[in-house]
């Protein structure tokens, strides 16, 4: 399997209307040193082009470490930061280069419960099947289809 393809069942929620215009208005407050909850530019550069594709991100913050959590799986950007094993942060101007390190299963569930806790209201829509205050078994039964990745 190539870097471009995605292996049978894993899950990848797209993108609607709504999302479009919500993500480039995050991004253009972010971009412009804002960040909304958190936010920052996700950088990284395309498995295939090798040029620099954006997108904003939910960083987390967990017990001193941060992390980036995939709500809608396996996009592109978690493609993209596998093959590059790092990429950028931006807010405004600022600029911080990180390289990551992708969480197994078994390391997901306490990252996974922050994450709802403080993103839940928007991110919970992409979890048809977790009701809006999920358990820590409930959130065990989706870590295997939410990739984390340790940035440092």
């Amino acid at each position: 399997m190539n870097a471009n393809e995605r292996p049978a069942g894993e899950r990848h929620v797209e993108s609607n209307g709504f999302d479009v215009y919500f993500n480039r208005f995050v991004g253009f407050l972010t971009k412009h040193g804002i960040s909304v909850f958190g936010t920052r530019v996700l950088a990284v550069r395309g498995r295939t082009s090798g040029e620099w594709r954006t997108n904003p991100v939910n960083l987390l913050t967990y017990e001193g470490e941060r992390y980036l959590v995939a709500a809608r799986g396996h996009t592109h950007w978690v493609r993209n930061i596998r093959v590059a094993n790092g990429g950028e942060l931006r807010l405004g101007r600022r600029i911080e280069p990180f390289t990551a390190t992708e969480l197994t299963d078994e390391d997901k569930l306490p990252m996974l419960s922050a994450y709802f806790k403080r993103w839940g209201w928007e991110v919970g829509r992409f979890f048809e099947d977790l009701p809006k205050k999920p358990t820590d078994d409930q959130l065990a039964g989706v870590a295997p289809s939410v990739p984390i990745f340790r940035i440092s």
